[in-house]
């Protein structure tokens, strides 16, 4: 099996801080250290950038930490069927999911419940840069993304839901009380939207840039429960797909109103990277999607 010392390697990637790093692994950041010198010392090359502080990795670092990461999903994937020979699957699975799905995705964990009740299904709240990034990187096994965000040709794609956006908007705004609004409308409102980097705030931009309008938010959020709050305090509006609101319903103090002009809808679904063969936890994963895609 995998020598604790690319494990330790995979944590200092992944926490960036030999302190946070080691105790991410159980053990002493002087243990950690040491276990990444005697790493070098076998290789005969250098991995991590040497100073008072975590600073990076060198290319040949870099290679190395490619195949810690590597040899790490084959182990797992071996593990998987082993238990799966046995009383049937079980192990994890890391799935990471834009916020805008976080409530559609509770059916995707349902139907591989229903299928493999001993699997247990880690979700990650992350933006589309780092979920595809991490399925890369072998950090997670999939991501929950929008269709336009997974055309490379190293990703495999199971479209699952379609989603359509409306505006919300608080008890002292225009908006209240309306039940249809245009997109040049809605762009004139006190807006608390996504901020920047995230998938969904790109797709809104893109409507708003075909109009040829340019809104400035109020606020901008990272976190669905925040922009869902501060439009219930009354003084924000938003725009987010309808999905969220079916599964988790309307709070309190929020009007929901029909967005038109143009109606425009955006598919979301199930990425993984492109191998063969496939691990057979990723495999029950797809399943699942295609199950619900198919509905």
């Amino acid at each position: 099996m995998l020598s604790r010392k690319y494990r330790y390697l995979i944590a200092l990637a992944q926490e960036r801080h030999f302190g946070r790093a080691a105790a991410s692994c159980h053990v002493s950041p002087s243990t950690l250290s040491a276990a990444i010198r005697d790493l070098e010392a076998e290789l005969g090359l250098a991995v991590v950038e040497r100073g008072q502080a975590f600073s990076g990795f060198t290319s040949e670092g870099l290679a190395v930490l490619d195949y810690a990461r590597r040899m790490t999903a084959v182990e797992s994937d071996f593990r998987l069927h082993l238990t799966q020979r046995g009383a049937g699957l079980s192990g994890r699975l890391r799935l990471g999911v834009i916020p805008t799905a976080l409530t559609v995705v509770a059916a995707l964990s349902a139907e591989l419940a229903r299928k493999h009740p001993q699997l247990t299904l880690e979700i990650l709240s992350l933006n589309t840069d780092a979920i595809l990034r991490r399925v890369q990187s072998f950090e997670v096994d999939g991501g929950i993304v929008y269709t336009e965000s997974s055309k490379a040709a190293e990703l495999d794609f199971v479209p699952i839901w379609h989603e359509q956006h409306v505006l919300i908007a608080g008890a002292r705004t225009p908006a209240w009380g309306l039940r249809t609004i245009t997109w040049a409308e809605a762009g004139q409102l006190p807006l608390c939207l996504l901020t920047p980097d995230m998938q969904n705030r790109k797709t809104i931009n893109r409507v708003f840039d075909g109009l040829g309008l340019c809104p400035q938010p109020a606020v901008e959020t990272n976190s669905i429960v925040s922009m869902l709050a501060h439009v219930a305090s009354g003084s924000w509006c938003s725009i987010l797909p309808r999905s969220v609101l079916d599964n988790i319903g309307i709070p309190q103090g929020v009007n929901v109103v029909t967005l038109e002009q143009p109606l425009v809808s955006w598919q979301t679904g199930l990425v993984t990277l492109a191998r063969k063969p496939r691990p057979v936890a990723v495999e029950a994963l797809i399943a699942a999607a295609q199950i619900l895609g198919a509905d």
